[in-house]
């Protein structure tokens, strides 16, 4: 096993929440002292000028960011019309934090079933969520809210004028996940 893509997989999937020495320690069941050259090591493999993140260490955690001497570029990014529309998903996490709010990543990955840490970097950037404190559970995570800018790209005063939510009486069949509605045909795959 390669510790070393271990551990940049690990940073990648924590996202903003980052991650402590000693969770690092005990996922990858090693001693500190190997986790800190682990990380001093992928730091290392991150300054050189043709790598676009490097390694922070923010709060008590490590995560991994983008080099600020790349900022002008992220922020052409966010401002160019092509590329500041909202997908399904983008607007789902959107949904969730404006009528849930405030809550935690972890939180609004449990609603949706998947992550959402590449989205929630995309919704802060986009200044239509904002970190609104932390949170008591262990680990103190961020909370997020939506910002005045949510308000005004919607049309909205305040969040009193979102629309109700209608609730969902009915209950969905469940269906067998590998379960195909095809049928092979014998004589089409050669049996």
């Amino acid at each position: 096993m390669n510790k070393l893509g271990v551990l940049e997989g690990i940073l990648f999937v924590v996202g903003d929440e980052g991650i402590t020495l000693n969770n690092l320690c005990e996922i990858l069941e090693i001693e500190m002292e190997e986790a800190k050259e682990l990380l001093l090591e992928l730091k290392n493999s991150y300054e050189s000028d043709n790598r676009g993140i490097r390694i922070s260490y923010l709060g008590d955690a490590f995560k991994l960011t983008t080099k600020e001497e790349h900022k002008e570029y992220y922020q052409k990014l966010i401002e160019n019309p092509e590329t500041n529309t909202l997908s399904p998903s983008t607007l789902e996490v959107l949904a969730i934090i404006a009528y849930n709010q405030p809550l935690t990543r972890v939180e609004i990955d449990e609603m949706r079933g998947v992550s959402s840490s590449h989205i929630i970097r995309k919704l802060v950037a986009k200044g239509l969520v904002k970190e609104a404190g932390k949170s008591k559970m262990p680990g103190r995570p961020n909370l997020y809210r939506t910002t005045h800018e949510f308000l005004d790209a919607f049309g909205l005063a305040s969040l009193s004028e979102l629309p109700e939510l209608e609730e969902n009486t009915t209950v969905e069949e469940e269906t067998e996940l590998f379960t195909s509605i095809y049928k092979e045909d014998s004589n089409e795959v050669g049996i």
